[in-house]
C-alpha cells in the first residue's frame, strides 16, 4: 500500500509538459546572419561614435581630455558560442580611434582594438510570451593601443592617463551598442505568436510550449500551436507520437519541425471544404457519368432506369483528416460516404440509389511557397467500401472498386488540391525565408532543413 502512495506523489510532482506540435531548432547559420545584419543595418557602432562627444545622462567629463570624438570605427568581426542553459557568449572585436585636446594642450589620438564580450541570456518575455534575449555582464577587452603622445613622456604617466580615459570613456560608449542590437534582434520574433490566417476557415497560431532551451549546438523552441476555426472553437492537437528530429543534419544548421497531429489540426480546419458534389457528366478521361455506364457493373441500375440519366456523385467527410508519416512517404487518410444519384429533369430533386462507406489515403507532396506550407495530392488506395444503403437492391460492392477509384482520381483529387492551395502558415520569426528549405518527410513528422540566402 505504501508503494502505491508513493508513486501517487511521485506523479504529482513530476512535472509533465505538452507534446509540442512544432519544434525549431535555432543554429549559429541564422543567429549570426540577425546579430551580423542588425548591426549593419542598424550602423550601431557609427551612431555611438557619433556620440561620444554629446553630454549624455550618466556620462562623466574625463580629466585631461576636451573636445573627445570617435572616429574610423572598424568593420566589427562578431564570434558567437553556446552557453548551455543560458544563451550566447557573443565577442564584437572592433577597432577605432579617439581624438581630442589632451591635459598638454596639443591635439591627441589614440588608436583602440577591442573585443566588446557580453552574455545574452535567452528568456521568455512574461507579457507578450515571446523569446527575447537580454545582454548581461558586458565587459570591455583592449588588445592594443597606439598613441601619438609624446615619447618623452614618463612612461607610468602615459599609462596612468591611457588608462583612465579608455576605462571611462568606453564601457559607456560601446556596452550599449550590444544592448541596441539585442534590442534590434528581439523585434524580428514581434509577430511569432499572432494569429494567422489560413484562407477563411479559421487561424493558426504559434505559441510557446516554455521558455526556449539552449544546448551546446542549438537554441530549441517547442510550440504548442492554436488551431482556431473561424466561429472560435480550438482544435485539440493529439499526441504527437514521438516526432523528434533526425541527428543527420549538418552541425550549426537550422530546422523547423511540423508534427504529424499537427498538420492533421491543421487539415480540420478544411474539413468542409472536401465534402464534395459532382453533376458533371464528362471528367477528364472517365466514361460517361450516367445510369447506362453504372449499370455495367450494377445491372439493377438498368432495370430501375431503363433510359439514360445523369449521374450526381455527392462525397462527404464525416471523421477528422488525418496524416500518418513514414520515412519518405506520408499520407492523408479520409473516412466518409460516397453518395450518388440519379438526376432526374424538370428541377426535381435527383434520387439516392446507394451510399457507401468508404476510407481511402491520399499520398501527400508538400513544399513552400511565398512562406506557407503547400500539399498537392494523389490517389493512394482505396482501402475499404461498403454498402450503407441501397434503393436498388443488394449489389457486391467489390465490383465498383475500379469505377470508384476512377472517379476519385480524376474527379475528387482535383478538387481536394484546389482547396489545399490556400496553405498554412509557417512561424514568422528572424525573416526567415522558408522558400529555401529542404523538406524531408521522418516518422510522424516534417522536417524543413533552413537555409540562408
Amino acid at each position: 500500500m505504501l508503494w502505491i502512495l508513493c508513486l501517487a506523489l511521485c506523479s504529482l510532482l513530476t512535472p509533465t509538459r505538452a507534446d509540442p506540435g512544432a519544434l525549431l531548432r535555432l543554429g549559429m547559420d541564422v543567429l549570426n546572419r540577425e546579430v551580423q545584419n542588425a548591426m549593419d543595418e542598424s550602423h550601431i557602432l557609427e551612431k555611438m561614435a557619433a556620440e561620444a562627444g554629446q553630454n549624455r545622462p550618466g556620462m562623466k567629463p574625463i580629466k585631461g581630455i576636451t573636445d573627445l570624438k570617435v572616429k574610423d570605427v572598424l568593420v566589427p568581426v562578431i564570434t558567437m558560442n553556446f552557453m548551455p542553459r543560458v544563451g550566447i557568449f557573443q565577442c564584437v572585436s572592433t577597432g577605432m580611434t579617439i581624438t581630442g585636446k589632451s591635459f598638454m594642450g596639443g591635439n591627441m589620438e589614440i588608436i583602440v582594438v577591442l573585443n566588446i564580450t557580453a552574455t545574452n541570456r535567452l528568456l521568455q518575455d512574461e507579457e507578450t510570451g515571446l523569446p527575447m534575449f537580454k545582454s548581461e555582464g558586458c565587459e570591455i577587452i583592449l588588445v592594443s593601443v597606439k598613441t601619438n603622445l609624446p615619447s618623452n613622456m614618463l612612461p607610468k604617466m602615459v599609462n596612468k592617463f591611457l588608462d583612465s580615459t579608455l576605462h571611462k570613456v568606453l564601457p559607456g560608449l560601446m556596452c550599449p551598442a550590444i544592448d541596441a542590437v539585442l534590442v534590434y534582434v528581439n523585434k524580428k520574433w514581434a509577430s511569432l505568436n499572432a494569429p494567422m490566417p489560413v484562407g477563411q476557415m479559421g487561424t493558426v497560431q504559434y505559441v510557446l510550449t516554455s521558455v526556449p532551451t539552449t544546448t551546446p549546438s542549438y537554441i530549441q523552441v517547442d510550440f504548442s500551436p492554436v488551431v482556431q476555426q473561424q466561429k472560435g472553437n480550438t482544435i485539440q492537437l493529439a499526441d504527437a507520437g514521438g516526432a523528434e528530429f533526425p541527428e543527420d543534419y549538418a552541425e550549426g544548421s537550422s530546422q523547423l519541425l511540423l508534427s504529424a497531429t499537427f498538420l492533421t489540426a491543421e487539415l480540420a480546419l478544411l474539413q468542409k471544404s472536401f465534402n464534395v458534389k459532382v453533376k458533371d457528366t464528362m471528367i477528364g478521361e472517365l466514361p460517361p457519368q450516367t445510369t447506362v455506364t453504372l449499370a455495367g457493373f450494377i445491372p439493377k441500375v438498368a432495370e430501375a432506369y431503363p433510359k439514360p440519366k445523369p449521374l450526381v456523385t455527392q462525397i462527404r467527410i464525416n471523421k477528422p483528416p488525418k496524416v500518418t508519416m513514414k520515412t519518405g512517404k506520408s499520407l492523408l487518410h479520409l473516412h466518409g460516404t460516397l453518395e450518388m444519384f440519379a438526376a432526374r429533369w424538370r428541377g426535381k430533386p435527383p434520387v439516392s440509389l446507394f451510399v457507401l462507406e468508404t476510407h481511402f489515403n491520399l499520398k501527400i507532396q508538400y513544399s513552400v511557397h511565398e512562406d506557407r506550407l503547400q500539399m498537392t495530392t494523389s490517389l493512394d488506395r482505396l482501402l475499404s467500401m461498403s454498402r450503407k444503403s441501397s434503393s436498388i437492391g443488394p449489389f457486391k460492392e467489390k465490383k465498383l472498386t475500379g469505377f470508384i477509384t476512377d472517379f476519385l482520381q480524376e474527379a475528387y483529387i482535383p478538387v481536394i488540391n484546389d482547396v489545399l492551395q490556400v496553405g498554412f502558415p509557417l512561424p514568422d520569426l528572424l525573416d526567415m525565408n522558408y522558400n529555401l528549405a529542404e523538406l524531408d518527410i521522418t516518422e510522424n513528422a516534417l522536417v524543413l532543413n533552413l537555409k540562408l540566402d
